[in-house]
């Protein structure tokens, strides 16, 4: 069977170059996906020249800068494009009578029932409805909440307290959370200028959260302008988040780019650390045994290296526990209680110590005992400071005061212990 010659049409470049005939209705969906592979070759081109010959060109031995490979395409997250596509809004709501908020209002009560289970539902309620409180919910279609934030105001002492944050369960993979806390920030920032600061009360977990989200534990709100104000919680943990006036919340990402930006533009400034250089060809047919003068590598002065660098790194390491040691270490001399343990036991004012104590040991003696790598575990150093509180009972009466010191230092060294998880580990 035969085909008949076909009229009319155009001809388009190939991917490989050569031309191709087209037919007269599939004339606009080539020139479509051609204008859409002229921009995604435009896309690719960083600096001037092709991401591809740039690539070709590091293969074949040229230096190159390898900090123009880097993308800097905006990726969107799912919650902006939903918001952006109209499947999520963001509303703002208060308890004003109309009917619309409290359909609101009740969307929120009975997420934050489902969503806090320990908290009292007459609580929630009250506070949900509580005329003096705000709201802002996510919704999908049409007045169905998913996620929101109830929180009280105080703009005469520059805070506001969240009461409850939540995000529906099968939603909270899709980013709403962080979403909603940048707009709760911006929402803020446009209609309470004099608030500075969130301060809430949480939960073991959410603390991880909240810690994503610019809250610390450090609270440096003067104690006169929020105790009375704010609930206290049983078993909650206060944090504290502050609001930055130039910062665009909805779009920090763009503020981190131009950060980052700037840094490497400061760091190019001082090193070529970003430009990679060709292979060494001196090693290509060198004879057993070949040594090369580190001085001679294209570059390598340039990053600011010198031959102590290889000094320091050919000598030991400090072992694993090294800065846990030496944390419980600053930990135990900043305690109140350790001054009659931070140096040796004068044997000249004590004539007697040493017939009482064969090991004598204080905090100063196991700093240089750290300092020397002589733990080569942790138990070894927790010995050593049981030992000072040992020998220290053991010449003094029961109701010296250096006794009662050496108890306090004791329970204290067990409280530490007691929140190190790895020691925990080893112990369990």
């Amino acid at each position: 069977m035969g085909l008949a010659p076909q009229t009319g049409g155009s001809t388009v470049q190939g991917p490989g170059g050569e031309k191709l005939r087209l037919l007269p209705d599939k004339q606009a969906h080539a020139a479509a996906e051609a204008e859409a592979n002229a921009k995604a070759k435009v896309r690719r081109t960083v600096g001037g020249a092709d991401e591809g010959q740039q690539v070709d060109r590091l293969a074949t031995g040229v230096t190159v800068d390898a900090g123009a490979l880097t993308s800097s395409s905006k990726r969107e997250k799912l919650s902006e494009r939903e918001e952006r596509e109209g499947i999520i809004r963001f509303e703002v709501v208060n308890n004003d009578g109309t009917p619309k908020s409290s359909i609101l209002l009740t969307g929120l009560k009975n997420l934050f029932q489902r969503q806090l289970p320990n908290m009292p539902r007459e609580y929630i309620t009250r506070l949900t409805f509580d005329r003096n409180a705000q709201g802002l919910a996510i919704t999908q279609r049409g007045y169905k909440v998913v996620g929101g934030i109830a929180y009280r105001p105080f703009p005469q002492r520059q805070f506001a307290e969240i009461v409850f944050f939540a995000i529906s369960g099968v939603y909270q993979v899709n980013g709403y959370g962080g979403h909603l806390m940048n707009h709760f920030k911006m929402h803020i920032k446009n209609n309470w200028p004099t608030i500075k600061h969130f301060l809430t009360y949480a939960d073991n977990y959410a603390i991880g959260y909240f810690k994503k989200q610019g809250f610390k534990r450090e609270i440096t709100i003067p104690r006169e302008l929020w105790v009375g104000y704010i609930k206290d919680y049983e078993g909650g943990t206060l944090m504290q988040c502050p609001l930055i006036p130039k910062v665009d919340y909805l779009d920090s990402r763009e503020v981190l780019r131009q950060q980052r930006e700037a840094i490497i533009t400061k760091i190019r400034q001082v090193s070529k650390s970003h430009v990679v250089h060709k292979g060494l060809e001196q090693f290509r047919n060198a004879p057993p045994g070949f040594k090369m003068d580190p001085k001679s590598i294209p570059g390598l002065r340039d990053t600011g290296w010198t031959p102590e660098m290889d000094e320091m790194l050919r000598r030991p390491g400090r072992g694993i526990y090294f800065m846990t040691m030496k944390r419980l270490l600053t930990e135990l001399k900043k305690n109140e209680a350790s001054w009659p343990f931070i140096a040796p036991v004068n044997t000249d004012e004590v004539t007697d110590y040493l017939d009482v104590i064969k090991y004598p040991m204080d905090l100063g003696t196991m700093e240089t005992k750290l300092e020397r790598d002589q733990y080569p575990d942790i138990e070894g150093f927790i010995a050593d400071a049981r030992l000072i509180f040992t020998n220290c009972k053991a010449y003094n009466h029961e109701a010296s005061q250096y006794t009662r010191l050496a108890i306090r230092m004791e329970k204290f060294l067990d409280e530490i212990l007691a929140k190190l998880p790895s020691y925990k580990q080893e112990r369990g």
